[in-house]
């Protein structure tokens, strides 16, 4: 299947983000984009099965940085991919995968889903539906400060949280004048869930996030009720 479709023309091209990881730096890769529609048979042993018919796209980095593996996805699909938008749509929605796998991981160790004890599938809807609200704004967060990482942190954080953290992270330092930005926010937030922040680590993950943002959580209390108290005086 891969040398019949690399056989093809090239149909178009496609542009992905690729973010950076540890040892790989962030970039804008260019895909080659070909198509094209195949017929499965079945395995020797299950002829009674009958063939399938399903359409391939394949799209392969070209020009990769030096050193760098290039990216190649071959992806089967039964929805029709009869031209280069389609095969274009098809991709985006294979690029997300990865980010929609996380989600499904934040939902099951972070929010702990599997481990409700409810006593029927209306209440567990219910539980299921605060915690998406809960994993996806930990997401959110950890792409905010990716791909925006010097905006200031409050798209994210309200005035409060962001202080305590900066008192907290930052003992016997004043608050700062101008918010910090996303990314040193995110930075020790996740420090607060374990994340050691050292020059390999690379960018926190969710888990450390969802970890931090609960101890976040806490420290916000007893910030505002010392505030309320030192509002009103001895």
């Amino acid at each position: 299947m891969f040398d019949h479709l690399h056989g093809l023309d090239t149909a178009g091209e496609y542009a992905l983000a690729v973010e950076a990881r540890p040892g790989r730096k962030a970039r804008m890769a260019q895909l080659s984009v070909r198509f094209a529609k195949v017929t499965l048979e079945p395995p020797k042993g299950k002829r009674t099965m009958g063939p399938v018919e399903v359409y391939a796209v394949l799209a392969r980095e070209e020009d990769p940085p030096r050193r760098e593996a290039p990216l190649e996805w071959l992806l089967l699909t039964t929805l029709a991919v009869k031209n280069c938008e389609q095969a274009h749509q098809r991709l985006s929605w294979y690029s997300v995968r990865w980010a929609i796998e996380v989600f499904h991981r934040t939902l099951k160790s972070g929010c702990r889903i599997e481990d409700r004890q409810l006593e029927n599938a209306h209440r567990l809807e219910t539980c299921l539906a605060i915690d998406m609200v809960v994993a996806w704004r930990i997401l959110h967060l950890r792409h905010l400060s990716r791909v925006d990482p010097d905006a200031p942190c409050t798209v994210y954080f309200a005035e409060h949280e962001y202080q305590a953290l900066y008192a907290v992270a930052h003992r016997g330092k004043a608050l700062p004048k101008q918010p910090i930005t996303i990314r040193e926010a995110t930075h020790l937030v996740a420090m607060l869930g374990g994340f050691l922040g050292r020059k390999g680590d690379g960018e926190p993950g969710a888990e450390t996030l969802w970890r931090g943002l609960q101890r976040l959580d806490a420290i916000c209390i007893g910030w505002l009720a010392a505030h309320h108290v030192f509002r009103r005086g001895p």
